[in-house]
């Protein structure tokens, strides 16, 4: 399919509306760069599907997520900043025994409830596939409310969300079908998944092992899947489809970037070989993109599918986890506070929707997916109870003021981290790495940042010129910072000696969220979790028998 008739289709469904209730498709990029989309003004990645939707959507400008992978795909599950999950210090990694709290229903558990089915495609402290722990059983998920709306929900990719109990995995928690990965990362090709040295095979088809992807990509594996489940869905019911891509993250230690041939080729303009193999898997991702839309298309669901993009987290920059991501012009990497660490790049497309083909700079966090689809799909929020997430849906489909005006960024008690905005101000205090991933960074292989400042095409971020205190004005171990982020979303200028009231508000906010917080769910490494000890597979270590097993 040509990319203007492409952009064709994606026009049609607007003369075709019916008032079913809509499939949400929702599409998650696994640490992906600020400037890593040509939407976003990109000179490097060309994402001309993406582009397509996004230019025909919604564009979400003032989007906020977590810093790492855990927390934001809890609190896109939850509608729950992860301080009321456990999830604020991170990642959930493969060998800790816990998860995201089973009381909480899920997206696509809700959907269901609305006839839908649902599916889900493909995923620092983050869940470490050797730790047992993940989102509390008590928290209900997205397709858990889904499905009292009647929703078939289905995951396909990534979940790490804590898998050491099946209780934990995906069809335990509100979605029909999952076919993708526990944890968080894993080879792109033989999908096996390395944590130190416990190695093993990481790929599963609801609670089955899937065998016969060696030397399939995983980003291929996982849109076949989507598109077979889109192939097959009953329409009579609506559609819940989380597609969570390995792309871009790193892979294995020993080859951490990787991609097909064919598509590094695409890119040998790109000197830095990192930066070019980066800039492949993006590519494939985005074709990825074109199928699905395709074959809703194909399905006739188009016309009443609503799609959102989102990132998880910033962009491991400069080779940060070993990867090439670029969030510049934006400061930190993924993992920090700074905007390159929790801005993230989004957008929705539908139908549904009367005021497209615009960027929203409308305050919006990762939580507010989970009411806003849930209004969309036809449930009644009030009945979702407490939550941190905010109901957008008349903001996004019809231009209304949005009733959020401030957004917690994390408080992470053990690093002594945290952040918030409110309105134009945010505050920052702590530091993690020791600062390390405090600067800004251009893409890899550009030597020259103030040369590629000056050619930059994009016009959604705008910098003031920076001065040459930049980094030392701000020392947020030391004491907290304050930035006008509207004006400075570069964060060049702390202003918390300029405003020191506001700096006090906002400490004082932050202090009233911390009082909400529950201990983090973080439990050590757990040696019991060896694949060696289940035919080198990952799996529900705790729920064996452990007097079964020979842990010599």
């Amino acid at each position: 399919m040509s990319r203007c008739l492409f952009q064709l289709f994606l026009l049609w469904p607007y003369c075709c509306m019916i008032l079913a209730a809509p499939n949400i498709i929702i599409l998650v990029a696994d640490d992906l760069g600020f400037n890593d989309l040509s939407f976003h003004g990109s000179p490097q990645i060309p994402t001309p599907n993406l582009d397509s939707l996004a230019k025909t959507g919604i564009i979400l400008n003032n989007y906020y997520v977590c810093p790492v992978c855990s927390p934001s795909r809890g609190a896109l599950m939850t509608g729950l900043y992860p301080i009321h999950t456990g999830l604020q210090r991170g990642a959930i990694p493969s060998s800790h025994p816990y998860g995201l709290p089973l009381h909480h229903t899920l997206m696509p558990k809700w959907i269901r409830d609305l006839n839908f089915k649902t599916h889900a495609v493909g995923k620092h402290d983050v869940i470490y596939v050797d730790q047992p722990w993940g989102l509390p059983l008590h928290k209900t998920l997205l397709p858990q409310h889904l499905q009292k709306l009647g929703y078939s929900n289905h995951a396909v990719g990534k979940w790490h969300l804590g898998f050491f109990h099946k209780e934990y995995t995906p069809t335990y928690r509100g979605f029909d079908s999952h076919y993708g990965y526990w944890s968080g990362k894993e080879d792109y090709f033989d999908h096996t998944q390395q944590m130190g040295e416990l190695w093993g095979l990481d790929f599963y088809h609801n609670m089955e092992p899937v065998t016969d992807g060696l030397g399939k990509y995983s980003t291929n594996l996982f849109t076949d899947q989507a598109v077979k489940i889109i192939k097959n869905h009953n329409t009579t019911s609506p559609l819940f489809l989380y597609v969570a891509y390995q792309a871009v993250h790193s892979a294995n230690s020993y080859a951490p970037l990787q991609a097909p041939l064919n598509y590094i080729k695409r890119f040998a303009h790109i000197k830095d070989k990192k930066r070019r193999t980066f800039a492949a898997m993006v590519s494939v991702m985005d074709d990825s993109v074109k199928r699905i839309v395709g074959s809703l298309q194909s399905r006739n669901m188009l016309n009443n599918s609503i799609i959102v993009f989102t990132t998880d987290n910033g962009g491991p920059a400069a080779g940060f986890n070993s990867n090439a991501a670029s969030n510049w012009p934006l400061r930190g990497v993924k993992a920090t506070l700074w905007e390159g660490g929790v801005r993230g790049i989004s957008f929705i497309w539908s139908p549904l929707l009367k005021n497209v083909g615009r960027t929203s700079k409308d305050l919006m966090h990762v939580t507010d997916w989970l009411p806003t689809l849930y209004r969309a799909a036809g449930g009644n929020v009030k009945s979702l109870g407490k939550i941190d997430g905010y109901d957008l849906w008349d903001t996004l489909s019809r231009n209304k003021p949005s009733p959020r005006s401030e957004v917690l960024l994390n408080i992470d008690p053990v690093n002594k981290v945290s952040a918030l905005r409110v309105g134009n101000f945010k505050v920052i205090q702590g530091t993690v790495y020791d600062g390390k991933w405090d600067g800004w960074y251009g893409p890899s292989g550009r030597s020259n940042v103030s040369t590629y400042v000056k050619s930059r095409s994009g016009p959604e971020i705008v910098c003031k010129p920076k001065p040459v205190n930049a980094l030392n004005n701000c020392k947020p171990a030391r004491r907290p910072c304050l930035f006008n982020v509207e004006e400075d979303p570069c964060e060049f200028y702390n202003l918390a000696d300029a405003k020191p009231e506001i700096l006090t508000k906002l400490l004082k906010r932050l202090s009233q969220y911390n009082e909400t917080a529950v201990p983090p769910g973080n439990k050590p490494l757990d040696p019991r979790s060896n694949p060696k000890y289940y035919n080198y597979h990952w799996v529900n270590w705790m729920d064996y028998n452990q007097d079964d097993i020979n842990f010599d």
